[in-house]
């Protein structure tokens, strides 16, 4: 019950669910999704971090950057998530406004900031 209740707690803010819209569309920085979301960089940490410890967000540093991107789920109930996520809210106003943003990021200009 107890990984359940992790992936559910992790979806229960707006601001994780975006991040794993944004991630749907490619591997991203933490200034990426920052700019994205328009929210301090501690917090889209903090995000990413309760999405890291419910299985479905996993990262890896490549150089100066730290890439995060999703996972395939690393327990059932996140696999499920995520896979049911590919398919829902893309007709929301507000995810469909994020989504058309993630061509237009650029995290060299973004991360000097």
């Amino acid at each position: 019950m107890k990984t359940f209740l992790k992936v559910m707690k992790a979806l229960s803010d707006p601001n994780r669910v975006k991040i794993i819209k944004l991630l749907q569309q490619k591997e991203m920085c933490v200034c990426e999704l920052q700019g994205a979301l328009g929210i301090a960089q501690p917090t889209v940490s903090k995000h990413l971090k309760i999405l890291e410890e419910s299985g479905m967000v996993d990262y890896q540093k490549d150089g100066l950057w730290v890439n995060y991107f999703l996972t395939h789920g690393t327990t059932p109930y996140a696999a499920s998530v995520l896979g049911n996520l590919k398919h829902w809210l893309d007709d929301d106003p507000e995810i469909a406004e994020l989504i058309q943003k993630v061509p237009l990021l650029n995290r060299e200009e973004l991360c000097r900031k």
